[in-house]
């Protein structure tokens, strides 16, 4: 999440991107050089079986509450945690919050002069739709 999508958009890219969606249990394919053990966001383990990993929830989070066409209009890091907010097409804003502390965080979401107080536990990740 840290990387792929919060870094991404911090950077005002306009596209977030999983190079390798999937991939058997020897991490193939990769390309020469690159990553022999990075894993997709679905590992195939044998036939129609998979295995979902964290690359699968993240781009699931992302791509729910962050539709095509929406922009990125705020951003910022206090502390431990990562922040990155979208005005979505619908009119409503879309903030994703990552807390790498171990630790839970109580944080205000400040918008239009309201404030909301709420908090994250460590290790984890949220987002607010208003």
């Amino acid at each position: 999440m840290k990387n792929v999508i919060i870094g991404s958009m911090r950077n005002w890219s306009k596209v977030a991107l999983e190079w390798n969606l999937a991939n058997d249990a020897s991490f193939n394919p990769h390309t020469t050089g690159g990553c022999t053990e990075c894993k997709g966001a679905i590992t195939i383990t044998s036939g129609e079986a998979f295995t979902k990993n964290v690359a699968y929830y993240i781009i699931g989070q992302a791509s729910k509450f962050i539709p095509q066409n929406s922009q990125r209009i705020a951003s910022s890091q206090p502390g431990t945690l990562s922040t990155v907010a979208f005005t979505r097409p619908d009119g409503k804003i879309a903030l994703i919050v990552l807390n790498e502390g171990d630790n839970t965080e109580n944080f205000n979401i400040k918008y239009n002069s309201k404030t909301a107080a709420t908090s994250l536990p460590g290790k984890s990740v949220a987002t607010f739709v208003f």
